[in-house]
C-alpha cells in the first residue's frame, strides 16, 4: 500500500472518528435536554392532554394554554420566594467569600503543623448529613432570635457552603507561588494590599467556583429551609413552590412544571457563562490540594 493510500485511509477514519464523537455529543445533549423540553411542554399543556396517556409528551396535542403560569405567578406567591432565594443566596454567597478566602490563604500561605489538619477537619465538617445538624442549629436559630425568617437561612447556610468552599481555595492558592506576593510586598505593599493585587486576580476561577457552588447549593436546599420557615411570606423557591403547588393529593403539576423552567433558566445560563472558569477552579482546586 502506497503511502498516499495509507494517507488517505488514516484521513478517512479521523473523519469518521470526529463524526462519531460529534454524532455522540449531539445524542448526550439531547438526552440531557429532554427532561427540560418536557418541563416547558407540560408547562403550557391542558389538563386534558397531560392526563390523556396516548398523547405524546413532548408535543401539544391540544391547544396550548397559559393559563397554568399566569396561575403561578398571580395566584402563589412564586415571585416572593424567587426573590427571598436571591436574597437568600446572595448574602450566603458573600459571607462565604469573606469567611473561606482568609481561612483558606492563612492555611495555604502560614506554614505551621496544625493547617493540614484543620483543612482536614474543615472539609470533614461539609460531610456530616444535614438531618444530624439541624436540631441544634435550631437551638441558635432560636437563641438568636432569628426563627421563621430569612436570616436564619442566611446565618445557617454557610456552615455547609464554607468547608467546602475552604478546601477549593486552599487548592487553588497553593498554585499561585509565593515568589509574586513576595515580590509585590519588596515594592511596597503590605501582605493584605499583595493579596488583593497580585494574588486576587490569579484565584478568580476559584472565586467564580465558590460562588458558583454556594448559590446553587443554597438555591436548592431543603432541610434547613423546611425546618427553620414556615410562613409563605419568607419562604424559599425550595420549599415555598412545593408547599403552594401540593395540596394534599392534588399536584399543580404544569405550575409545578413551569416553576422548574422558571427557577432553572437563570441558572443554567449563568452556569454556562462561566463553565470555563468554574471547571478550572474545581480542577485546580482538586489537583493542588
Amino acid at each position: 500500500m502506497t503511502n498516499e493510500a495509507l494517507r488517505r485511509r488514516y484521513a478517512r477514519r479521523h473523519v469518521a472518528a470526529r463524526c462519531g464523537l460529534y454524532a455522540a455529543a449531539v445524542l448526550s445533549a439531547l438526552v440531557c435536554a429532554l427532561p427540560f423540553l418536557w418541563s416547558l411542554v407540560s408547562a403550557f399543556k391542558q389538563n386534558r392532554d397531560l392526563y390523556d396517556p396516548e398523547s405524546n409528551p413532548f408535543a401539544f396535542n391540544e391547544p396550548a394554554t397559559p393559563d397554568h403560569v399566569t396561575f403561578l405567578f398571580a395566584d402563589t406567591p412564586f415571585p416572593t420566594f424567587v426573590l427571598n432565594t436571591l436574597l437568600v443566596g446572595g448574602a450566603v454567597v458573600l459571607l462565604t467569600l469573606a469567611l473561606a478566602l482568609p481561612a483558606a490563604y492563612s492555611l495555604a500561605r502560614l506554614n505551621r503543623p496544625w493547617g493540614t489538619p484543620m483543612g482536614i477537619a474543615i472539609f470533614l465538617v461539609y460531610l456530616v448529613p444535614p438531618s444530624l445538624l439541624f436540631l441544634s442549629l435550631t437551638r441558635v436559630v432560636v437563641a438568636l432570635g432569628l426563627e421563621d425568617s430569612l436570616w436564619s437561612m442566611i446565618v445557617v447556610y454557610p456552615t455547609i457552603t464554607v468547608p467546602v468552599s475552604v478546601w477549593l481555595l486552599i487548592g487553588f492558592l497553593k498554585a499561585v507561588p509565593t515568589d509574586i506576593e513576595e515580590q509585590a510586598m519588596v515594592d511596597g505593599h503590605s501582605r493584605l494590599g499583595a493579596f488583593v493585587r497580585a494574588v486576587l486576580p490569579l484565584v478568580f476561577p476559584g472565586l467564580v467556583a465558590v460562588v458558583v457552588f454556594s448559590f446553587t447549593l443554597t438555591a436548592s436546599e431543603f432541610v434547613y429551609a423546611l425546618a427553620f420557615v414556615s410562613s409563605s411570606p419568607e419562604m424559599v423557591v425550595s420549599t415555598g413552590v412545593p408547599t403552594q403547588l401540593i395540596r394534599g393529593d392534588v399536584f399543580f403539576w404544569q405550575s409545578l412544571q413551569a416553576a422548574t423552567v422558571v427557577t432553572a433558566v437563570p441558572i443554567a445560563f449563568l452556569f454556562n457563562l462561566f463553565l470555563d472558569r468554574f471547571v478550572t477552579g474545581f480542577t485546580m482546586g482538586a489537583v493542588k490540594t
